[in-house]
C-alpha cells in the first residue's frame, strides 16, 4: 500500500534525466543520502533542472496535460478509439474510467514535480553559496512550477491533497484528505503572486538565454489565468494586464509561432531538444497526435475535427498554419514540428502560455466587467488572423465571440476543454456536438463529467482520499 507514496514523493529525490537546460545533470550521484544534498549553489540548480525536466514527463506536458485539455472537448477527436487500450478513446466519448492510465500519470507525474518544488522551497535558505537574488529567483521559480503543477491537478480532478513541504517519510501524507477546490486555488494564488515578486522581468533575447525559464511574466499570465478560472475578473484583469506592460508582442505572421522557437509571443513553454530515440529530450506528442500512417507509428489522437477546420473562413490566416489535411483530408496540428530524418520523435517545444492566450483573456475579463475596450483586444488577434474585426452587438455575442477566437487560436495547445468548464459550458456545447457528429452514437455528458475521476490506485492506495461524485467507487 505504501509503494505508491514511495512512488510520488521519496523516487523523485533522485530523479534523474536530461533536459534542453543549461545544466544536464538533475539529480544526487551515486545515491548520495538526500539529508546531504541540495546545499551548495550547484546542487540547488540541480534540483530547479530536475522541476522543470517533470514538466516533460507523460503525466504533464509530455502526454496528458495536451490531451486532458483537448479531447473531451469539441475541438479534436480520435481516429481510432480502441488504440492504446482505449485510453485516448475513453476521453473522447466521455467514458473515462479510474483506471485510465492517462489520469494516472497525471496525478503521479504532477506530484513528483510538486515534490522536487518541495525540496528547493525548504532548503534554499540553508544554501550558503548563494546570493539573495539567487534564492529569490530559485524560490521563485520552484513556487510557480508548483503553482502550475497544482492547476493542472485542480482543474482536472477538483480537491487533492496539497503537500507544501519536503516529504522523506513515506507515511507524511498518508490519510491526508482532500483538500477542497476552494483550499487548492488559494495556494495556488499565494505561490504565484509570491512568484511574480521573486521571479525577474523577461527581456525578449534572440539569443534565448532565458527561455524554457520562469519569469515574472509568466508568474503574471499565470496568475491572471488562475484567477479569470474562478471568475475573479477584477484581479485576473489586473495580473493580466502587468504581462502587457512587458516586452511581449504578436509575431506579424501566425505561420511562424510554431515553426520558429523562443520568441516575443513565448511566455512560458517546454524546451526540446533534437535528438534520435525517446529519450526526455524529446517528445512523442508527434507520433502520438498524426493521423494513421502519416509518420511510423502514428496512432490518430487528439487530431483536430473536421468540423473546426471549416469553421475558419477562407481568409483565416490560422487555417493552413495550425491545421494541415492528408490526401484523404484527415486533419492534424502543424503546431508540431515533423521530426527530421529516421526520428518518429519531435523537438517542438510545447508552449503552456503565449501573448495572444493573454490578449483573449483581458478582452474575457474586460467583457465581463463590462468595459468597451474589450473589443481591441479581441481585434488584435483577428487583424493577425487576417479576417474581419468585431463590432460590438452585446456582452453575451462578444464573450461568445471570444471564446470562438479562442477555440480557433488556441486549438491543440490544451485549453479547449478547460474553456468550457470554467464558463459553464462544457455540457452545452459538448451535448450539441455529439448530436451533430456522427462519428458518436451513444456518447453523452453529465454535469460530473467536468471532472475526471480519481486514479483508482490512489483511492486503493489511501482510502482517506474518495472518488468523485458520478463515478464508482470501486
Amino acid at each position: 500500500m505504501k509503494k505508491f507514496h514511495i512512488i510520488i514523493f521519496v523516487s523523485v529525490l533522485f530523479f534523474t534525466t536530461n533536459c534542453s537546460r543549461d545544466i544536464l545533470d538533475l539529480g544526487p550521484e551515486n545515491n548520495k543520502e538526500v539529508s546531504n544534498f541540495y546545499k551548495t549553489k550547484k546542487e540547488i540548480e540541480q534540483a530547479i533542472n530536475g522541476a522543470y525536466a517533470t514538466l516533460q514527463l507523460n503525466g504533464q506536458y509530455g502526454v496528458s496535460n495536451l490531451v486532458l485539455g483537448e479531447i473531451p472537448s469539441d475541438n479534436t477527436f480520435v481516429e481510432v478509439p480502441a488504440n492504446d487500450n482505449g485510453v485516448y478513446g475513453q476521453l473522447d466519448e466521455m467514458t473515462t474510467i479510474s483506471d485510465n492510465i492517462l489520469l494516472r500519470w497525471h496525478w503521479v507525474d504532477n506530484y513528483r514535480g510538486i515534490q522536487q518544488c518541495n525540496i528547493i522551497v525548504t532548503r534554499i535558505d540553508r544554501v550558503s553559496d548563494m546570493t539573495d537574488v539567487e534564492k529569490n529567483i530559485a524560490k521563485g521559480e520552484a513556487l510557480f512550477l508548483r503553482g502550475l503543477m497544482y492547476f493542472n491537478l485542480v482543474r482536472t480532478f477538483g480537491g487533492i491533497p496539497l503537500a507544501l513541504k519536503e516529504t522523506t517519510d513515506v507515511n507524511s501524507y498518508f490519510g491526508q484528505k482532500r483538500n477542497t477546490i476552494e483550499e487548492v486555488y488559494t495556494q495556488i494564488e499565494k505561490d504565484l503572486s509570491e512568484a511574480t515578486q521573486l521571479l525577474p522581468i523577461n527581456v525578449f533575447n534572440t539569443s534565448g538565454v532565458s527561455s524554457g525559464r520562469a519569469t515574472k511574466g509568466a508568474a503574471f499570465g499565470l496568475l491572471g489565468k488562475v484567477q479569470l478560472t474562478q471568475r475573479k475578473f477584477t484581479t485576473a484583469l489586473k495580473n493580466l494586464q502587468e504581462v502587457e506592460k512587458l516586452n511581449y508582442a504578436l509575431l506579424p505572421n501566425v505561420a511562424n509561432i510554431f515553426t520558429t522557437e523562443n520568441h516575443q509571443e513565448i511566455i512560458f513553454d517546454i524546451q526540446y531538444t533534437a535528438a534520435i530515440g525517446g529519450n526526455s529530450q524529446t517528445s512523442n506528442a508527434f507520433q502520438l497526435f498524426m493521423p494513421s500512417g502519416f509518420v511510423s507509428g502514428a496512432k490518430g489522437h487528439n487530431l483536430p475535427t473536421m468540423e473546426l477546420y471549416n469553421s475558419y473562413a477562407n481568409n483565416d490566416k490560422r487555417r493552413d498554419a495550425f491545421i494541415g489535411l492528408t490526401k484523404t483530408n484527415t486533419p492534424y496540428t502543424k503546431k508540431l514540428l515533423k521530426p527530421s530524418g529516421n526520428m518518429a520523435w519531435g523537438t517542438s517545444n510545447i508552449v503552456v502560455l503565449r501573448y495572444a492566450d493573454i490578449l483573449l483573456m483581458i478582452a474575457e475579463a474586460k467583457a465581463e466587467l463590462g468595459q468597451a475596450d474589450a473589443v481591441n483586444y479581441l481585434n488584435q488577434i483577428k487583424t493577425r488572423a487576417g479576417i474581419t474585426n468585431y463590432s460590438f452587438i452585446s456582452k453575451d455575442a462578444l464573450l461568445d465571440e471570444i471564446a470562438t477566437e479562442r477555440q480557433k487560436e488556441l486549438v491543440n495547445e490544451g485549453h479547449r476543454w478547460y474553456d468550457l468548464v470554467r464558463t459553464g459550458k462544457a455540457v452545452e456545447v459538448m451535448s450539441k456536438h455529439f448530436r451533430n457528429n456522427p462519428r458518436y452514437t451513444s456518447a453523452t455528458i453529465a454535469e460530473h463529467n467536468t471532472l475526471f475521476p480519481i486514479p483508482r490506485i490512489v483511492i486503493n492506495t489511501d482510502p482517506a482520499i474518495e472518488q468523485n461524485p458520478g463515478y464508482p467507487k470501486d
